[in-house]
């Protein structure tokens, strides 16, 4: 802790040497669903603006929230389909993301166990992305990690029209065309169409394409109340490719390339149609404003994975946000109330899981599958899963140098799960055997979060924030489908930090402990299974840095850190199956996956005659590849990424290069308890050369 002490020190020194002119910070348009400056909010953010992604030419989230201390965001396919972690929370997803509420434009796009899909996120429509760590935020229903707010550029602002187009290797083509403008002296619409396709040939199965369509219209009424909506609709085809052994990991890091993996599932995919709508209506009745939200969205999709094939065609989800935001006065200074209710339910019927028909096999055992082509039927399901909640927040000031806010929301969600298991896969003996036959699931969790936070200024410059904060996870639906015994996790978070915001420097530090009972953790038995169990007891502390430098007017540089030293307080790991299963302690050992220290530094470039550059370079440390702390993966350093670019008058080309010393690593690597590893490549060197023109 005394590093954490001298860097703390340090900081404070720095906020009191510098400039004493001051910048306008980056507002926070959600963490406390009013703008606010980052700043003056009493808990860690982190805020992408837009030059940041048109830099980096962002087309998969992942892209724009690596280099954010206390994020490990990283993509096994090259694709929209990221692993993304906050603080540790959303560790135990086989697949997309959990323990992470992701919104847009105030809209969850998580399903209320938790669950979010990145398929439908048109990136090229979103002008920034707010990070919200830890839990407690009002926003964050059932989600302990944090939240993540993606806002997308609004049809009542103007904007110029463009079309960008991008070619480069691996077969990457893009097309993206916005078209926005006033139908009359009150109404707005937009059009926003992308495609997106790359084949990454460096390794089989992993082609990727996209298309996206979105139509906003906006009313703003007599009384200047408005009313925004959007339609969308996505068709999204993504190849999943399969991990690699110790042996064939060996080659890729010698050739670059994988192909012809010994895995048995060679065809697994996610393919996904997607409609939603959204509408929003905001209005100002004396110091109130309304804003009640309505959303839904349709989907289906085909998704083989390890064992059997998924094939979901009737999927609805219809939610509400009813808010309203109260200006008023306390202790002679201006306060504000945010409070609402919320409702959401997510309705499955006749999922289907199907065998796979095509495959090689070895005394009844499946040695390789050969297509993707649906054998007989597995498995059906029906699931309603309904989420409704209340929360309220009050933020007030007694003096002009002390804030405080005060949050809470309980929310109750139930499960109702039907399904008839007619055959399983099984993982110990690698063949379909006879299924558990008809099953139910009937169960229903209370979450409470809540938060109190303060903020103290120091100087004109800095602020020193403190907060404690509590919030329940519940399961997944799936997590359930594989252990109905599981409880909820409750993590109690408690943050200390500092911000200072100067003409030149902008600098947040932050130093935290987040205690988790019951937390619910993955676990790759011996057969080869991913497991759910909680575990009794974690503990995470850390620190998390993050600075940018203005040199000059045309030259920025920035840096930053994150140390985490996350630990199991009480588990005990089950190892090995049948009669030979047996649980063995891992208390005291470190989490898997997470790196013990992660960095980032960037340098940006701007001329006056319109030359701009970026250079971005990350490194990962060391991790356990496993709960027994028994092998570690020394992770990569210096990841380096550049862009140079040209823009004159309605004109833009740029040139992105990823990966440019052109490294091969793995993104994940991991060890079950019978001593396999495995791992999944990230992306060797790749590069997109983009033209946009504004009219």
């Amino acid at each position: 802790m005394n590093g954490i002490k001298i860097s703390l020190i340090a900081a404070l020194f720095v906020a009191n040497s510098v400039a004493e002119e001051i910048i306008l910070d980056e507002l926070s348009l959600t963490a406390t669903k009013i703008a606010t400056p980052t700043k003056n909010i009493s808990q860690s953010i982190a805020v992408v603006d837009a030059k940041t992604i048109e830099d980096k030419n962002v087309l998969n989230v992942q892209e724009a929230l690596e280099g954010i201390p206390g994020v490990n965001a990283e993509s096994s396919t090259n694709s929209p389909n990221p692993r993304l972690i906050i603080r540790g929370a959303g560790l135990k997803a086989r697949y997309g993301v959990r323990e992470i509420m992701v919104m847009k434009d105030g809209v969850p796009l998580t399903d209320p166990d938790s669950f979010t899909r990145f398929d439908f996120i048109d990136m090229q429509d979103v002008s920034s992305i707010e990070v919200q760590k830890g839990p407690g935020s009002i926003n964050a229903v059932n989600a302990t990690g944090g939240v993540i707010q993606l806002i997308t550029k609004s049809v009542f602002e103007e904007d110029k029209n463009r079309i960008k187009l991008g070619a480069g290797d691996d077969g990457q083509r893009n097309l993206n065309l916005k078209v926005r403008g006033a139908i009359d002296d009150n109404d707005f619409a937009s059009v926003t169409f992308s495609t997106r396709k790359i084949d990454n040939d460096w390794r089989d199965n992993n082609e990727f394409d996209a298309t996206q369509v979105s139509l906003k219209h906006g009313h703003i009424f007599e009384d200047d109340s408005s009313l925004e909506t959007e339609f969308s609709y996505t068709e999204s085809n993504m190849k999943i490719p399969a991990s690699m052994t110790a042996s064939e990991f060996a080659t890729f890091e010698s050739t670059g390339e994988q192909h012809d993996t010994s895995a048995q599932f060679q065809h697994t995919s996610r393919d996904s149609k997607i409609f939603a709508l959204n509408t929003k209506y905001e209005k100002e009745v004396g110091n109130i404003t309304y804003k009640p939200r309505f959303y839904f969205n349709t989907w289906d999709h085909f998704h083989p994975v390890t064992g059997l094939i998924n094939d979901s065609t009737d999927n609805s989800v219809y939610g509400t946000d009813l808010e309203l935001n109260h200006a008023h006065n306390l202790f002679g200074n201006k306060a504000s109330l945010v409070a609402g209710v919320t409702a959401k339910t997510d309705i499955t019927k006749d999922a289907k899981k199907y065998e796979y028909a095509d495959y090689t096999s070895a005394a009844g055992a499946i040695v390789k599958t050969l297509s993707d082509k649906k054998g007989n039927l597995a498995q059906t399901e029906d699931s309603t899963t309904t989420l409704y909640g209340v929360y309220a927040m009050e933020t007030f000031s007694p003096s002009q140098d002390l804030t405080f806010d005060i949050s809470s929301r309980v929310d109750k969600l139930s499960f109702d799960i039907e399904g008839n298991e007619i055959t399983a896969y099984s993982y110990g003996a690698k063949r379909y055997v006879a299924g558990a036959g008809l099953y139910s699931i009937d169960k229903s969790y209370t979450l409470f979060s809540a938060k109190f936070g303060t903020v103290y200024k120091l100087t004109d410059l800095t602020n020193m924030y403190l907060s404690v904060a509590t919030a329940n996870q519940a399961p997944t639906t799936s997590e359930l489908g594989d252990n109905p015994a599981l409880d909820m996790a409750t993590s109690n978070n408690y943050e200390i930090g500092l911000k200072t915001r100067t003409k030149d420097i902008t600098y947040d530090v932050a130093i935290y402990q987040n205690d988790v009972t019951d937390e619910i953790i993955q676990v790759l038995d011996a057969a080869g299974n991913t497991e759910y169990d909680n575990a009794g007891k974690t503990q995470k502390r850390g620190l998390e840095f993050n600075t940018v430098y203005a040199v000059t007017k045309n030259l920025d540089l920035g840096a930053s850190y994150a140390y985490s030293d996350f630990k199991f307080v009480t588990f005990e790991e089950k190892v090995g199956f049948g009669g030979g299963a047996h649980w063995e302690n891992r208390s005291g050992n470190y989490l898997p996956y997470i790196p013990k220290h992660q960095y980032a530094l960037f340098a940006a470039y701007s001329m006056d005659n319109g030359f701009k550059s970026r250079i971005t370079t990350k490194s990962w440390g060391s991790y356990y590849m496993d709960n027994a702390n028994t092998q570690k993966y020394e992770g990569y350093k210096f990841v380096t990424d550049l862009m140079v670019g040209y823009e004159h008058e309605a004109h833009s080309l740029q040139l992105n290069v990823k990966n440019i010393t052109d490294k091969y690593y793995a993104m994940e690597a991991l060890k079950d308890v019978n001593g396999a590893e495995s791992y999944k490549a990230a992306a060797p060197r790749s590069y997109m050369l983009t033209y946009s023109y504004k009219f």
